[in-house]
């Protein structure tokens, strides 16, 4: 995988649909969320309908173009080249926890439903301490005592503070942590740091591989045990599998806070992996309070089921956005599109 090139093997249709192709059933959304999550409390996507299905395109909007370019590209695969054959039906999916205070963590979890056999607890939020991570971890494990539990970060400690409320945290029994740290030598950092005290707590890569310019740099590095990977910020499902392939660790796939329309994308992701060990982070839908289909991806016995997702024009149209943030949207969409058309065009000289 090139360095400089970190998209060149994403595979796109071909010849590539225009823009007016693609933004000729767009709509732009704007949804409620249950909970206050990833500092947001609605949820702002942009719809498109290919010959293959509907596709999503919502790369968070503080995101600027190169990095929201990973996001078109997964949304023109879904939407023109379709999502790879699935090896399996149905995906096990963990309850993921925001940032909660403790006493809300019930009301979290009775969203996902009865089956839930893992746990996703958001911790390092900004402004909110060690001991409120803890109190929430305590809360989960004191609902759901037999679950897997597992923890992130989002990069959001040292490696000093990660191994401190990492080895507090242990005690609850966890099953991995998720990027304590940034960066691939702080995750290295960590992880030698833990083993060094007796802790074998197992670390989990994301933002170092999804935002990395080489994603298989921390497989290479030896700085994690196991790699998350998102459909859409690494460019397709495609794509992710070859990451997942090339690094040679186990993997999970986790959502980046899609509509059910882009939840589908990454259960198809998860489906097509020679092997699953862990319960995928796929159940976010749980996290919106509203959703682009009548029949949104919330989990039944702890799985969700494989299959494309068709966005109810009817919800469309309820929970459309603003003029002014459609307008925003569709200039993002045209200044991607211009710059995937001379980046194909740079690859083809």
């Amino acid at each position: 995988m090139s360095r400089t090139d970190p998209l060149a093997f994403s595979p796109l249709p071909q010849p590539l649909p225009s823009l007016e192709e693609v933004l000729e059933d767009a709509a732009v959304v704007d949804l409620p969320m249950t909970s206050r999550f990833r500092g947001l409390q609605r949820r702002e996507s942009m719809l498109v309908r290919g010959p293959q299905g509907w596709a999503e395109f919502a790369a968070f909007p503080e995101y600027d173009d190169a990095e929201a370019l990973a996001w078109w590209r997964c949304a023109l695969e879904v939407g023109w080249l379709g999502l790879p054959r699935p090896r399996r039906t149905t995906v096990s999916v963990n309850a993921t926890v925001p940032a909660v205070p403790a006493a809300e963590v019930p009301r979290v979890l009775a969203r996902y439903g009865e089956g839930i056999a893992a746990v996703k607890v958001k911790v390092a939020e900004h402004g909110q301490s060690l001991a409120d991570d803890d109190a929430r971890v305590a809360a989960v494990r004191a609902v759901l005592p037999e679950a897997a539990l597992r923890v992130d970060a989002n990069a959001g400690w040292g490696p000093e503070e990660a191994v401190e409320a990492l080895t507090r945290l242990a005690r609850h029994g966890l099953e991995y942590a998720e990027q304590p740290s940034p960066g691939i030598e702080g995750l290295a950092r960590v992880r030698s740091e833990l083993r060094g005290r007796g802790e074998p707590l197992p670390i989990a890569a994301d933002e170092s591989v999804r935002k990395a310019e080489d994603p298989l740099a921390v497989a290479r590095a030896e700085a994690a045990d196991l790699i998350v990977i998102k459909a859409a910020p690494l460019g397709g499902a495609r794509r992710a599998l070859a990451v997942v392939e090339q690094a040679g660790l186990p993997a999970v796939v986790s959502s980046a806070l899609e509509t059910s329309v882009g939840l589908s994308a990454g259960l198809a992701l998860a489906a097509a992996l020679p092997e699953l060990p862990y319960a995928c982070g796929l159940g976010t839908a749980a996290l919106l309070a509203e959703d682009v289909t009548g029949s949104p991806l919330l989990p039944s016995g702890g799985v969700l089921p494989v299959g494309p997702i068709a966005a109810d024009p009817e919800l469309l149209a309820r929970h459309r956005a603003s003029p002014q943030r459609e307008q925003w949207w569709r200039d993002r969409a045209r200044r991607v599109h211009g710059l995937l058309e001379r980046t194909e065009a740079q690859h083809r000289a």
